[in-house]
């Protein structure tokens, strides 16, 4: 079996577990009898958990093999689903989160290095584009089917049928792909030293910078999209799921037009035209009357959205090819602690001034960020910088 079906059922089995929250933040809250607010943190519990063990898991990958830490990572991230179907408080359920994300932290992460070390600079965006297409499909279901789950059968299903999906992502893992790579030790000393040769690459801070940037803009509001449909009038937990799963479609139509996009933009128009696009029709979702309009720029922006993160994932990859795991688990983690904080910043924010202002205000960030963003990428025909 090709080993990117094999990697890209791992990244849907993730991609399917961390959005499974978001359509039905008002069905938890009612079911264990807290605010919205706490609500919140149980996004913020999987995903600063899943940015904060990227740290470790990205040496682990590079030392002991990355195929081995995915399997092992799936298998526990079953069991946490399973713990947070079962958790009878919102205490319980805060735990379950953080440990199903911080071992869903080394999942992703690895499978893009793994990309990274399979396929050529060259090669690699469009091989990205085919792992991408399966987050993209974990995320669209984990959206969309999670908000009807929720609403006929109950919220604690979603996590069983998360937990079903990351088994069989496990077992997939087990039985139809190899590791290739050679044990090496592992240790703290040698850790550090893998993330200060990606840290020697003057891109890397700037790459780190802007991707904690664009988690927190982007991902952090996605809680707030039932609060915006009730705001509006549209709906409540169905109603997030299909808009949220529009977002989704729309990055799942980018990764099918990857070629001509960078045949026709180039990596550093992608990053500029994207990241402004984002922005654009985030503050078209503000300020529509309906259901459907409201879709339709879910779904622009998630096309536009990928255009900019998918180049900013391939430019990790190649930060520091002798230590990729680490390069790539730095980047991921800076975004998902990007999306974690302002999950949190933007939910406060909102039971304040509303989630309509709120989502006017990630519109113009996004626009401002744009342009520094696309200085980051290579110019025509000249590859990114990478450490010496």
């Amino acid at each position: 079996m090709n080993y990117l079906y094999v990697l890209g059922l791992a990244t849907f089995a993730s991609a399917f577990s961390m959005r499974a929250i978001d359509p039905m933040v008002y069905k938890v809250a009612a079911d264990l009898n807290i605010t919205l607010g706490q609500v919140a943190t149980l996004a913020s519990a999987f995903t600063l958990a899943y940015a904060s063990m990227q740290l470790v898991f990205g040496p682990i990958g590079d030392a002991v093999g990355k195929v081995r830490l995915v399997r092992i990572n799936l298998a526990v991230l079953a069991l946490g689903l399973a713990a947070s179907a079962l958790a009878p408080s919102h205490e319980v359920l805060f735990v379950a989160r953080i440990v199903s994300g911080g071992f869903a932290g080394g999942i992703i992460p690895v499978v893009l290095a793994t990309v990274g070390d399979r396929a050529s600079f060259a090669e690699r965006p469009v091989a990205l584009s085919r792992v991408l297409f399966a987050l993209i499909l974990g995320q669209l279901l984990g959206s969309t089917a999670s908000g009807f789950i929720a609403e006929w059968l109950g919220w604690r299903q979603v996590f069983w049928t998360a937990c079903a999906v990351a088994s069989l992502g496990c077992v997939g893992c087990t039985v139809f792909l190899s590791e290739n790579s050679a044990r090496e030790r592992l240790s703290f000393t040698s850790a550090l030293a893998r993330y200060r040769l990606v840290l020697r690459n003057p891109l890397s801070l700037k790459l780190y910078g802007v991707a904690a940037v664009e988690g927190a803009v982007t991902f952090g509001i996605f809680p707030l999209v039932a609060a915006l449909m009730v705001a509006h009038g549209l709906g409540n937990a169905v109603e997030a799921g299909l808009v949220i799963g529009a977002f989704a479609l729309g990055g799942a139509c980018y990764s099918l037009s990857v070629g001509l996009l960078v045949r026709f933009l180039g990596l550093r128009g992608m990053i500029a035209t994207g990241g402004a696009s984002v922005g654009v029709f985030f503050i078209g979702a503000a300020l529509v009357p309906s259901l459907g309009m409201a879709a339709v720029a879910f779904a622009i922006a998630g096309f536009a959205f990928y255009m900019i993160h998918n180049v900013l994932q391939i430019l990790a990859t190649e930060l520091a090819p002798e230590a990729r795991g680490s390069g790539v688990a730095l980047f991921a983690s800076s975004f998902f602690t990007g999306q974690a904080i302002g999950a949190v910043v933007m939910a406060g924010v909102a039971e304040r001034i509303g989630a309509e202002v709120v989502f006017l205000i990630a519109g113009v960030a996004m626009i401002l960020l744009a342009w520094p963003a696309s200085r980051l990428a290579p110019g025509p025909r000249r590859p990114p910088p990478a450490s010496a």
